[in-house]
């Protein structure tokens, strides 16, 4: 089942020879003669300009998009900051509560 696919020489010589013998002799093949031409095809003159052109409206747009992204995730992060300040508040609150609680009863009260 867990065999190698192929088989190697198990000898520790170093070298790794399969067992697969070649018997007949390969044959040689000519290379055929190509009737077209063999120079390299002209290069592209490249351009100044960039790929990506900003007019006014589009640059403005572009940064009130931008603005936008920034005061959705300034908002989010905000609001788990506020989420995880209330959490600590009222887990602190209830702490004291029950240390309270806790001191009565041992008292007797």
């Amino acid at each position: 089942m867990f065999r190698p696919h192929v088989p190697v020489n198990p000898l520790p010589t170093g070298l790794v020879s399969p067992l697969i013998q070649f018997t007949a002799p390969a044959t040689t093949v000519e290379p055929m003669a190509c009737n077209h031409d063999h120079t390299s095809a002209p290069v592209p003159v490249a351009t100044s300009r960039s790929t990506v052109q900003l007019t006014p409206g589009s640059a403005i747009a572009l940064a009130a998009g931008g603005g936008a992204v920034v005061l959705v995730v300034g908002t989010v992060l905000v609001s788990l900051l506020l989420a995880v300040t209330i959490t600590g508040v009222s887990v602190a609150l209830v702490a004291v509560v029950l240390r309270l609680l806790i001191r009565d009863m041992q008292k007797g009260r």
